[in-house]
């Protein structure tokens, strides 16, 4: 992406989550600032290139498996930058009509999803923070595509590790699925220090703060703290319901889904029951 291609608003002094993220996974719409990001990253832990991908995976099977089970609507927040297989292409393979709402904060998503977006009635892309549920949930053009007595898929892939403690992350995600029908689902990974060298998590953390304000990475039981109240479903054949790592969800073998790329997320999906 050249300087000229930046639409306003972008500061290109400070990289961005989303076109970090772009980089890790190869694409061409991030900048020098980014890519100088992602070198101090993958100095220290190289496989963070196999964790997009496998966060990836894990976001695109996610979606495709809540289609399965009848969801046609969608909201994916923090969305990123628009990349192969993204989710209305994902998740109208199983249902045609399917409908997505992408949200993200940074004005370079909101120009590039609105170009892929132009002339499709079922899509939009909306610019809001996700630190403000009502807000997003009470937008016109998310209105016009979501209908809330119906079954909808909120997918919340690698974000709310940017959200801080003071900001409630739990209340924050309880809050978008507050109004939303039962048989709703909810798709989250998040970033984990767990078991990890402490040089590299210091890192991922500075990297963070210098492109969001913060990142937060969590253990475990937080990471499954944000599943309270819903019904967390089995993540592969022969495991218990519960958070696993990005890789193994959904997976065909979980032996060589365990990579360590893999192990710098957790994940799960889970069903609103009541």
């Amino acid at each position: 992406m050249t300087p000229a291609k930046v639409p306003p608003g972008v500061d290109q002094s400070r990289p961005s989550a989303a076109r970090i993220y772009d980089c890790l996974l190869g694409g061409e719409n991030n900048l020098p600032v980014d890519q100088a990001a992602v070198e101090m990253l993958k100095a220290r832990a190289p496989e963070l290139v196999d964790s997009a991908y496998a966060n990836r995976g894990f976001h695109q099977r996610a979606a495709k498996w809540i289609a399965e089970q009848g969801v046609s609507q969608f909201i994916d927040i923090g969305s990123g930058l628009p990349t192969v297989g993204n989710t209305h292409e994902v998740v109208r393979k199983v249902s045609a009509a399917a409908r997505v709402v992408y949200v993200d904060n940074d004005p370079l998503v909101l120009e590039h999803g609105s170009y892929l977006l132009a002339g499709d009635d079922a899509a939009t892309v909306i610019q809001a923070d996700l630190r403000d549920p009502a807000a997003v949930l009470a937008n016109d053009e998310l209105r016009g595509l979501i209908d809330f007595s119906e079954p909808v898929g909120v997918l919340m892939t690698a974000v709310v590790h940017f959200v801080a403690d003071t900001d409630d992350p739990a209340g924050l995600i309880a809050r978008y699925l507050t109004p939303l029908a039962v048989g709703s689902y909810l798709s989250l990974s998040h970033m984990t220090g767990d078991q990890k060298p402490p040089l590299a998590v210091q890192t991922i953390l500075e990297v963070g703060r210098r492109a969001s304000g913060g990142s937060y990475v969590r253990s475990k039981d937080e990471v499954r703290a944000f599943f309270d109240g819903l019904e967390i479903v089995q993540p592969y054949a022969g495991a218990a319901p519960d958070v696993t790592w990005v890789g193994l969800w959904n997976c065909e073998d979980a032996e060589l889904a365990d990579s360590e790329g893999s192990r710098w997320l957790y994940c799960a999906v889970a069903r609103k029951i009541g």
